[in-house]
Formats: structure tokens, sequence, C-alpha cells
């Protein structure tokens, strides 16, 4: 596949040099020069110096033919910006965009983004998976679906501790899909089952209503 990324800071350096390696070929565009030679000291040719954003650039760089278009700068407004031309413009069929700024998902989604890669959740989710008494872990985020997994521990002071499922006042779009008990084979959740202490409860909810969701469960 011929893929193009914008931003040729630590992002764009690693992803270029993972993509050689599995054979793809790649071209990255950044406005600063310097970072353009060490891409060119260290592999070849695939660092052009230019602005990502622009018409001519994208043109001179070929994206016309892109497979794959990956925005990767620190700025959300020139990933925003450089996807948009490059599906818009150019018709690439896949557009990728780096989200420094977690407001800014449903932005991304909204304009036609294909997919947002969101770098304060994913460091969220990483912590969360090192914490494991932490009431709420994301275990996929769907973000184009505006919907995700997630987990929920239930601890002593938790709201739906000896409640039956029937009884609790779950969101509009949440489910609760799966119970996971100590010393039982994980389940289906059915209405009758009485919640209890250390109960994890994998459910799926939008991104919208998780907050309601947790209220819900844990209080």
């Amino acid at each position: 596949m011929y893929i193009v990324i914008v931003g040729g800071g630590s992002v764009g350096y690693y992803l270029c040099q993972a993509l050689l390696k599995e054979g793809h070929e790649v071209l990255v565009l950044d406005r600063d020069s310097a970072k353009c030679e060490r891409f060119g000291d260290e592999m070849g040719s695939v660092c052009i110096s230019g602005d990502g954003c622009e018409v001519s650039t994208l043109s001179d760089a070929g994206v016309g033919r892109a497979d794959v278009f990956i925005a990767t700068t620190n700025e959300d407004e020139d990933n925003l910006v450089s996807c948009q031309v490059a599906k818009h413009k150019f018709k690439v069929p896949r557009t990728i965009a780096r989200v420094n700024n977690p407001k800014n998902e449903e932005i991304f989604k909204k304009l036609g983004i294909d997919c947002t890669i969101g770098v304060t959740n994913l460091i969220l989710k990483h912590i969360e998976e090192e914490l494991p008494a932490h009431p709420l872990t994301h275990l996929l985020m769907m973000v184009e679906e505006g919907a995700e997994l997630v987990e929920v521990r239930l601890e002593k002071n938790s709201r739906a501790i000896n409640k039956a499922v029937k009884d609790i006042k779950v969101p509009k779009d949440s489910i609760l899909g799966l119970l996971i008990r100590n010393g039982e084979k994980p389940k289906v959740l059915t209405t009758d089952v009485v919640l209890k202490i250390n109960d994890r409860i994998i459910a799926l909810t939008s991104m919208e209503n998780e907050a309601d969701l947790r209220k819900a469960l844990v209080g």
C-alpha cells in the first residue's frame, strides 16, 4: 500500500519505520526540513518538506494515489484539515488522525475522518489496566460508532450491590452483558441475577452515557 503520513515527529518517525519494515511504500510530510534530513539519513528518500494542509503539497506528494492518509502532528486543527483535504479533494479511501484533545474526537467523527486515535484515552486505558481496583475499565472504544465496551467492578459501596439486574435503571443504549464472579465461569446476565461484592460486569454503552452507567452501578 501507498501510505502518506503528515508529521515527522516521534509518532510519524516510528510509524514510518514500522510500515517500511512491513513492505509498504511510505511518504512523510513535515514543515521542518531538519526533520526531513533525519529521515533521509536513516531511511532514505521517504520525507519531503512541506505543509500537509496545503493542496499543492499534497498534490506533489501524490496523495491522489494513496491508500491510507495519516495525520500525526501535535496540532488537532492541522490533523483535521489535512485529513479533510486528502479525503474530499484527493479521494483517499482511508484517513486516520491523531487526536490530542479528547473533546475533539466527536468533531473529527462528524466531519468524516474515518478513524481517530485519541492519545489521552489510550494512556488512560493503560493506566486503568494497571489498577485492577479501578471501578470502570475501558476494554474497547469504537469511536466511529460512538460506543464502548467497559468492565465495571462492584465494590462494597457500589450502588448495585444486593440488587437484581431488573431493578437497576441503566441508561438508554447501555447493555449489561456478562457477569464475571469469583470462582465461577463467566455467564450471561439475566434480569433475575442478584449482584454481589466483587462482581465484574462487562457492559456495552454509548460514550455519552458512560457516566450514567457508572452512576447506576457504582454510585
